[in-house]
């Protein structure tokens, strides 16, 4: 599938705001289909396979965030961007460990939110067409172009943006990574200071790799720097 192809659903309960949406997208090159509800956007992800989704977290029934915790549990390497008038860093660090990959403050720029989506839409094709050459430390096995995890020859399921740092951190494991520069390569330029993201997301992965997340053997902290992944020989 090329961009021009990338199939992506807008959930939102506000029809103005998915024809702006859908209108844009279109206009960028992209399939578009739409939910006014959660319950419905999960049921289309059930029966359809898209590149990203836009998820309002506003919505009546059942919400943006169950709708995105749902979404998750059936599509793991989905990207989905969560589109918001509530701006607070508890808002924010609710929608990621809720599964979403990025979080968009409205009144949004779309010049900004089609850069977002291309880029979300530019991994997961990426993925799709690099070699595989899996990573493995200690009872931890990275597979790049399948986009699985597996700790000791089991499944871990990981989101798009924890799966993304995670191959970072495993790509440079041993060598300390400041707070800044993941940021910046996971998540862009803009989000070089939102350390409450990166905090958030590290602790998600401890949660899912580590054997006791308080003690961690594999994503461990560089005091006031930032993070490493354990080095092959330790």
């Amino acid at each position: 599938m090329t961009a021009a192809r990338a199939h992506i659903l807008i959930v939102d309960d506000e029809p103005a705001i998915r024809q702006a949406l859908r209108v844009t997208l279109r206009s960028s090159g992209f399939d578009v289909a739409e939910a006014s509800t959660g319950e419905q956007a999960v049921e289309l992800v059930r029966s359809e396979g898209y590149d990203a989704v836009l998820l309002d977290m506003n919505m009546p029934g059942m919400g943006g965030m169950s709708a995105c915790r749902e979404i998750r549990l059936r599509a793991p390497s989905l990207p989905i961007l969560m589109l918001t008038i509530r701006d607070s860093q508890e808002d924010k660090i609710e929608a990621f460990e809720a599964g979403a990959d990025d979080y968009v403050t409205k009144p949004f720029h779309m010049r900004e939110l089609m850069a977002r989506v291309r880029a979300a839409v530019r991994r997961t094709q990426l993925s799709r067409t690099e070699p595989d050459d899996s990573l493995s430390i200690a009872e931890i096995t990275l597979h790049p172009t399948l986009r699985t995890v597996y700790k000791a020859g089991q499944r871990v399921h990981l989101t798009p943006k924890e799966f993304e740092l995670l191959l970072y951190l495993m790509n440079n494991a041993g060598t300390p990574i400041a707070h800044h520069r993941l940021l910046t390569a996971i998540w862009g330029t803009e989000y070089g200071s939102e350390l409450e993201y990166l905090r958030t997301f590290i602790h998600q992965l401890r949660k899912k790799l580590e054997d006791d997340p308080s003690k961690p053997a594999y994503v461990l902290t560089e005091a006031w720097f930032g993070y490493r992944f354990r080095s092959v020989e330790e």
